[in-house]
Parts: structure tokens; sequence; C-alpha cells
């Protein structure tokens, strides 16, 4: 087919190669801008951007797609579909329309759970056993499109949002091929109104934790942040990320370090800090962490 691959980030990265590995001729390919990134604050190009050119493709990076003069350019390439992913614009009826087959979205949660930015992290936070992606035929609401195919799986007691994010995202990139090739004969299923939930942005204000809340709950949002924004508290003056945890037998003080494998008590219960990130430094398991910040039962967060 002739597509017109839309994304930006590392997500969208295993897409873009499925498709072209799987023989589909990529007319051009459209990300957002580079942006001032690193110390020096130099324009970086984003992931499928860099991705892009090493495959010798050509790149787009509009600001918009509202303007006349964009929304020529890409009805130009006269495609017969346009594969999105974690793209990062609003795309206008008129774009929508324009290739001959319409836009297929990529989309990671099983709709209509989880529509919205931040799938992947509030399906974990929320304590759900599973998850997946749907291929999605797009239109002008938010994520509200029929599904054309989906696919489940379990999430992990011990899955972080960066190893479920990995996850989908090869599960996406060989679904899309999947559905390219049956897209004929895929027929299209409108999503319930019931079950439906939004993945709100994740704001920074969630990641500080609160100690007091049951050890589930702290172990969800230690899992659901990390990489970014990070969980984090306050350990002997500084700022500590927790980027790893899993649940584990314990009670006391919220806060309190229960044991030297860094077990923690919560409101209920505790949790086992697995990989931790002090300021200006990189994250680190947890015995390397134990060796330059040395921690003793009764000491708190």
């Amino acid at each position: 087919m002739h597509v017109i691959f839309m994304g930006t980030p590392d997500f969208s990265v295993p897409v873009l190669e499925a498709l072209v590995d799987a023989g589909h001729e990529v007319a051009a390919v459209y990300c957002q801008p580079p942006r001032p990134a690193g110390r020096g604050k130099k324009d970086r190009p984003t992931p499928v951007h860099a991705r892009a050119v090493e495959l010798g493709l050509e790149v787009r990076h509009p600001v918009s797609l509202k303007t006349s003069e964009a929304q020529e350019e890409f009805a130009a390439l006269n495609a017969d579909i346009a594969v999105v992913v974690a793209y990062g614009l609003i795309l206008p009826q008129v774009i929508l329309d324009a290739p001959t087959k319409g836009c297929l979205n990529i989309h990671a949660s099983l709709l209509p759970r989880w529509r919205g930015a931040a799938p992947i992290h509030r399906a974990i936070m929320a304590g759900d056993a599973e998850t997946g992606i749907c291929i999605m035929q797009m239109e002008a609401g938010l994520d509200t499109g029929p599904v054309l195919l989906r696919e489940g799986t379990a999430i992990g007691e011990e899955e972080t949002t960066a190893q479920l994010h990995d996850r989908l995202s090869e599960m996406g990139a060989s679904l899309i091929v999947t559905a390219l090739r049956h897209l004929d004969g895929l027929s299209p299923d409108v999503q319930p109104v019931e079950g439906v939930t939004y993945a709100s942005k994740i704001d920074k204000a969630e990641a500080r934790i609160d100690w007091s809340r049951p050890a589930v709950e702290v172990d969800r949002q230690i899992r659901g942040l990390s990489p970014f924004p990070g969980a984090w508290s306050e350990l002997k003056g500084q700022r500590v990320k927790v980027l790893a945890s899993r649940l584990a037998e314990g009670q006391g003080e919220p806060g309190e370090v229960l044991a030297e494998n860094l077990t923690i008590a919560c409101g209920s219960g505790a949790v086992e800090l697995l990989r931790l990130q002090r300021a200006g430094k990189g994250a680190q398991d947890r015995e390397i962490f134990l060796r330059g910040f040395a921690m003793k039962p009764g000491d708190s967060f």
C-alpha cells in the first residue's frame, strides 16, 4: 500500500520499521518538529524523525495541520491509507478524509477503556489485570472510532510502564501489518458507550509518594510512573525516585524502613524497593544504591 506514517516518540518507531519491512511504500513520515534538548539545548529530531532519515524516507514536521497549505501537501501524496501512532497533533476532518481508505490509529489500550494521552500509565496505576492494542478507524472524536482489530495481554505483577510500553509497541507493529494485509475483510466494531474511561495526561504533582496509602496503591504508583516522571520521596533530605517495586510482607509506621532489602511500610502492608535514582545520578538497582546510600531498619522516608 501507499502509506503515510504519522508518529513521533520511541513507541512509534517499531511500527514504522514494520511497515517498511512488510513492503509498504511509505510516501512520507509526519512527526513533531525537532525541539531543544540536552545541555546545549540544540534542536534534536524526534525518534521517528531520526529513524525515518536512516531509512531514507521523506520527513515532514508541520507545526499544524489546520492550514490549507499543510492540508494540500498531505492530499497531494495520494495515499491509500495513513497509519497514526502517538503522533501528537489533532487531525482535522479534511486530513482524515484525504487517504482513500482513511486513517488508522494504533492505540495502547482495550478501547473504550483508557481513551486519551496516557493509557499505559493509567492501566498500571489503576491495577488493571489486562491491557492491549486496538487498531481503530479514526474519527474526529478522541479515540472514539470503530475498532478493526484488538489484541489483549496480561499486565505483569511487577511490570513497569517502561516494560509494558515496549511490549505494546511491538504488538502494535505486528497488529497493524496484519490489519493492512486483511483490511478489506475486516468489520468495524463500534465502541460501546459503557466502559468508557479517559487516560488523562500525567501530572508531575501525582509523582510524590504518600506512604500512608495502602501498599498496593503505592506499588502501582511506582510502577505506573516509571520511568517518567518517576514516583519520588525525600530521603535524608534528598529527593529519590523509585523506579521499580513489588509488594512485600510487613507493617510499621508509613515510610519506615522495615528491612535491609528496602522493605518500606505503607498505610497498610509494605513494598520492597528494587530500583532507585538519586537527584543528578543514574538509575541503580537496589544493591548498588545501598552501597552509596546506606539504609537500615528504623530509618524512614
